[in-house]
């Protein structure tokens, strides 16, 4: 599959894309998005959807991306997901990663059909956008790396869950440690599995 291409917002050097990393199926901790505005004349080589790439070339490309582009990360906790639901925990992720950037984004490219409410600048929604948009895709690679660190974190934290390897999806395994171990404050409640055990 060829790579994202640049988008006219892009290449004008002032739109932030922003991408949340989170799954409705998985059962265990925050959302996390990214937004990132790129340099135009910056743009690391390698770009696309974080899921097409391999963990190594995530972090390489996460740190590069880091290096040469503005980058913020913003995250919306379990019990902001339980309260708001998943969808809308998402939006105040991406909210939050737009605001935290330290400039002013002209303009937001969001993967997803919908742009969240209370985005506080002109945006485009883009369906599949980690493969249309070079800075969404760099957005996605951002989020998926700081996602899976905190998942590895929380898996030091709290053995036996599997959390590096499943990162909170309710594999055989995590289900499995549920059963033995308990819930954690990190699981979902809001989450059918984890709900039915409470």
């Amino acid at each position: 599959a060829s790579p994202p291409a640049s988008r006219p917002q892009e290449t004008a050097g002032g739109a932030a894309g922003a991408r949340c990393k989170t799954a409705p199926s998985q059962a265990t901790g925050p959302v996390t998005a990214a937004a990132v505005i790129l340099d135009p004349n910056q743009i690391p080589e390698g770009l696309q959807d974080s899921k097409k790439l391999s963990a190594a070339r995530r972090v390489v490309l996460s740190e590069a991306i880091w290096r040469v582009a503005r980058v913020s990360v913003g995250h919306a906790s379990v019990e902001e997901i339980d309260a708001l639901n998943i969808l809308r925990a998402s939006h105040l992720a991406m909210c939050r990663a737009v605001e935290g950037l330290d400039v002013l984004a002209d303009y937001a490219l969001i993967d997803g059909n919908m742009i969240p409410r209370d985005l506080r600048c002109p945006a485009t929604a883009l369906i599949k956008g980690d493969g249309r948009s070079v800075s969404i895709a760099a957005a996605s690679i951002v989020a998926k790396v700081v996602r899976d660190r905190i998942m590895e974190d929380l898996a030091q934290q709290h053995p036996g869950y599997g959390w590096e390897q499943n990162a909170g999806y309710p594999t055989k395994a995590h289900r499995t440690a549920l059963q033995n171990l308990g819930v954690t404050p990190h699981h979902r409640r809001s989450f059918k599995t984890i709900h039915n055990m409470l």
